[in-house]
């Protein structure tokens, strides 16, 4: 059942949300300083955002899976990711919350998940799931046991180690009893053609590793050492193939997160209610949620660096990506109070355009960064930053003596471009050396049909 309509008031237009969800790890293990991860822990942040406070909502795997996309609080079967049978959740009627009340692992076709809000507004969602058409004799797309039977992708076999309990959308009878799940649920081979242009790239991607890539196995059956070396190195083989597509480019977000902590955390950050259909929200052990993993965030509309420090859980992200489609929230994504991203996340977005007058930009409302710094060799170097695309010259008016005239005080002044009309994208940090030890930089930002000026002794 969906619950209050979102506000998107203020957030950047985001088109397409890109998600790769990692297994097992907890934040101090991924982030920290000797962090096996370097792409992850260090060159990833840097890029965009890192959100040091976001936490899982229960243990284990498939609880959390189904709470982002559904808003579902954790039940013992989904705690226990759906072992040993795959069941239909019974009596499964819709309770206070949008809870689908009783135990069981499929959920009825009342409830919701995000992929049906899309579908329902004419967007387009898709999962990618590593190795899911690779089974013998299996379904190449919404891959699934059959109601009543054993789950047979609970280990892993070489060569297939596609796992149903990581793949939350054949958890939702609203999407297994239509056409969409074997046209939307996929392998993951089939998402560098759907990236090719922004038209084929889905408006809501999820992406899943297999056991070994999403640092669930260490170490994997095809001999790799899986954890978190293994997600290092299939993130630096599939990110950039995202962030180079033209629907990122062109209004995209990717969040990378992780399921849950460690089984001994059970931590939680965002006064999560008592789910109804478990005694204790951490599975087997006792706390209100499944322990602190961190993400991180990339987008056009973040500044490479950002740290958020608010704090999130999967019922938040599934409460923002609602928000950037104009969807109801879902489940506990509706919980009054629940922190969805926004400004402290989007450093590099303002709602509204700069408009000229009379050919002149106000202050600040292209400019969002002019400074000059110490640069190589000892020279000053100014570097500027953007809020919306646009361009960017810059003049240095040093002072000199005249010529012939050693001994004269007199100085003349000396105008000199050193870089005419750059094209920058918003947030994008242009680096220009100063030809001179003193004088005056005049930074020019072109946009919207006027300019912007600032003026910087140095």
């Amino acid at each position: 059942m969906p619950g209050q309509a979102s506000a998107a008031t203020g957030l950047p237009p985001i088109k397409h949300v890109f998600v790769i969800v990692l297994e097992n790890k907890g934040f101090d293990e991924t982030f920290g300083y000797r962090s096996p991860a370097p792409y992850l822990a260090w060159t990833l942040p840097s890029m965009g955002g890192l959100v040091p406070n976001y936490y899982a909502v229960t243990h284990q795997s498939l609880a959390n899976y189904v709470a982002m996309v559904s808003g579902q609080g954790a039940n013992p079967s989904t705690q226990a990711d759906c072992l040993p049978v795959y069941l239909d959740v019974i009596p499964g009627t819709v309770g206070s919350d949008g809870q689908a009340m009783g135990d069981g692992c499929v959920y009825p076709a009342a409830v919701q998940t995000i992929a049906n809000q899309l579908a329902a507004r004419g967007l387009t969602w898709k999962g990618y799931m590593e190795d899911m058409g690779n089974g013998a004799g299996q379904p190449q797309t919404c891959r699934h046991p059959a109601i009543g039977s054993t789950d047979s992708t609970q280990t892993a076999r070489k060569g297939d180690q596609y796992a149903a309990r990581h793949n939350p959308f054949v958890y939702f009878h609203s999407i297994l009893d239509n056409p969409a799940c074997a046209q939307d649920d996929v392998p993951l081979d089939r998402l560098p053609g759907d990236l090719r242009s922004g038209s084929s790239t889905p408006s809501y991607a999820f992406i899943v590793p297999n056991l070994c890539d999403d640092g669930h196995d260490s170490p994997c059956v095809d001999g790799r050492p899986g954890g978190l070396a293994t997600i290092n190195s299939f993130l630096r083989a599939w990110v950039p193939r995202i962030l180079a597509s033209p629907a990122y480019r062109s209004g995209g977000l990717l969040a990378i997160t992780f399921d849950e902590s460690e089984t001994n955390d059970s931590s939680a950050c965002c006064s999560e209610p008592q789910f109804p259909n478990t005694p204790n929200n951490g599975g087997e052990t006792p706390g209100r949620g499944g322990g602190h993993t961190g993400a991180v965030v990339l987008s056009p509309y973040i500044d490479p660096g950002t740290i958020d420090l608010l704090p999130y859980n999967h019922f938040s992200l599934l409460r923002s990506f609602e928000d950037f489609f104009g969807l109801s929230h879902l489940g506990y994504a509706a919980q009054p109070g629940l922190q969805p991203f926004g400004g402290d996340l989007f450093t590099c977005y303002r709602a509204s355009n700069p408009r000229p007058h009379r050919g002149r930009l106000p202050l600040g409302s292209e400019v969002k960064l002019a400074v000059v710094g110490q640069g190589a060799v000892s020279r000053p170097m100014v570097e500027v930053k953007l809020w919306h695309p646009g361009r960017v010259s810059v003049a240095v008016v040093s002072n000199q003596r005249r010529r012939g005239t050693r001994h004269s005080r007199s100085p003349r002044a000396r105008t000199r471009t050193i870089a005419r009309r750059r094209a920058l994208s918003q947030c994008q940090l242009l680096k220009v050396r100063l030809p001179t030890q003193h004088g005056t930089a005049i930074v020019t930002a072109s946009a919207f049909g006027g300019s912007e000026r600032r003026t910087l002794s140095f």
